[in-house]
């Protein structure tokens, strides 16, 4: 006789054993979505090729079903669309009240803290500057261009010069011309501001992490991100000669963080109330379950619609955005563990301080890198490649973890 039961992130079982009622922890896996989320990327990348070439504007009309501020577009509607779905089943998990708590614990929240907005958004420019700008400039094209969106509410002068870049009249609408790895560059950018909130839940689980100062953690990112992530966005961007679209950013945020942090605060309280916390934990999650994952695989479709071209004519591409952003994952991770270990942090609490790090918010990444940029800019094609790399590089972090819990 059984019965299951679900406390915030972790499930067990009621069993009999020897006559008495003992809960168990029940070992949880990955998912299909999660466990193949790479495959999943690819198939993505490959009907979105196809869908570029046979029905090239589709993607193009998508595009173009935007918020316009002063004829510019801010908002791609289907892009604002599929993000809130990618990130409310996130946020409705959070239980803030916890967020009160973790003061008992300081040092592990401040080191997450530390890795994630002191260290991390710079090593991110400085490994991805050198590898973009310096060693695989010649191959990603000393003369490749990329043209992106001008910052909302900026009324250029066609052939003036803005930072790395220059405005030109493309099918009668101003864009910025920009150097192609600087474009991918902003899109590293992006990525490295962003500390992960969704899979790092999985990825903690699974190296048998403290599974509730992960969840601490998310809320205590999510609350972050609204204050620090357009500075600091802003600052990076504007060092690396990138437009720099304030108001964007800040759009940004508060459309993909802030929006959906709301709605689940706000449905949680009123769905425990009404259902019960029984039917939200066993039911209502589950449904949400695959949602986020869903959404981010027709995000990527619409990207790759447009980017086809360049992956088709120059497949190393991936490779050339990848390499700096496998880098900087284990840098970090690296960095934070032995941080850790130096600060005498338990492994559960160690393991998912580093995966935070290492891990990546690329769906906020993505949808602003496609905000600021445009839905075929290099910027976006370089967070979504953020995506491709994130499980394999994860789950071998996962099972470094596990085989150095003895040092702590």
């Amino acid at each position: 006789m059984w019965r299951t039961c679900h406390f915030g992130w972790n499930i067990f079982n009621l069993e009999y054993i020897k006559g008495k009622l003992v809960m168990v922890k029940e070992e949880r896996k990955l998912n299909i979505f999660e466990k193949y989320l790479t495959v999943w990327v690819l198939l993505c990348i490959g009907a979105g090729i196809i869908i570029g070439k046979v029905a090239p504007n589709a993607a193009k009309f998508l595009d173009g079903m935007a918020i316009y501020v002063n004829e510019a577009p801010v908002v791609s509607i289907p892009i604002a669309i599929c993000l809130f779905f990618m990130m409310y089943p996130i946020m409705v998990k959070i239980d803030f009240k916890e967020v009160i708590k973790a003061g008992k614990t300081p040092k592990p929240v401040c080191l997450t803290l530390f890795a994630n907005w002191a260290i991390k958004p710079f090593t991110m420019y400085a490994i991805s500057m050198f590898f973009l700008g310096i060693v695989f400039k010649k191959f990603i094209g000393i003369d490749a261009t990329d043209l992106v969106r001008l910052p909302p509410g900026a009324d250029w002068t066609v052939e003036t010069i803005h930072g790395a870049g220059t405005v030109v009249l493309h099918n009668g609408i101003k864009m910025l011309e920009i150097p192609l790895w600087r474009s991918y560059l902003a899109g590293c950018i992006l990525l490295g501001i962003a500390p992960c909130t969704a899979m790092v839940l999985v990825w903690s689980y699974l190296a048998k992490g403290n599974d509730g100062h992960t969840l601490i953690m998310v809320a205590i990112n999510s609350l972050t991100m609204l204050f620090l992530y357009g500075p600091l966005g802003g600052f990076l961007l504007g060092v690396g000669r990138l437009p720099v679209p304030w108001q964007a950013l800040l759009l940004s945020i508060s459309i993909y963080v802030a929006l959906p942090l709301i709605a689940g605060y706000f449905s949680r309280k009123w769905l425990i109330k009404t259902k019960g916390e029984v039917w939200f934990e066993q039911k209502f999650l589950h449904l949400l379950t695959p949602v986020s994952i869903i959404s981010l695989l027709v995000t990527l479709i619409l990207l790759f619609s447009f980017k086809g071209d360049i992956i088709l004519s120059k497949p190393l591409t991936i490779l050339w955005i990848a390499i700096p952003l496998f880098i900087q994952t284990n840098l970090i991770f690296w960095l934070t563990y032995g941080l850790a270990k130096v600060f005498k942090l338990s492994y559960e609490d160690a393991a998912p301080t580093a995966m935070i790090g290492a891990s990546n918010h690329f769906e906020v990444a993505i949808a602003t890198a496609t905000m600021l940029f445009g839905l075929s800019s290099g910027a976006a094609l370089g967070t979504v490649i953020g995506v491709l790399i994130e499980v394999p590089a994860m789950l071998m972090l996962v099972k470094i973890c596990l085989k150095t819990k003895e040092w702590f």
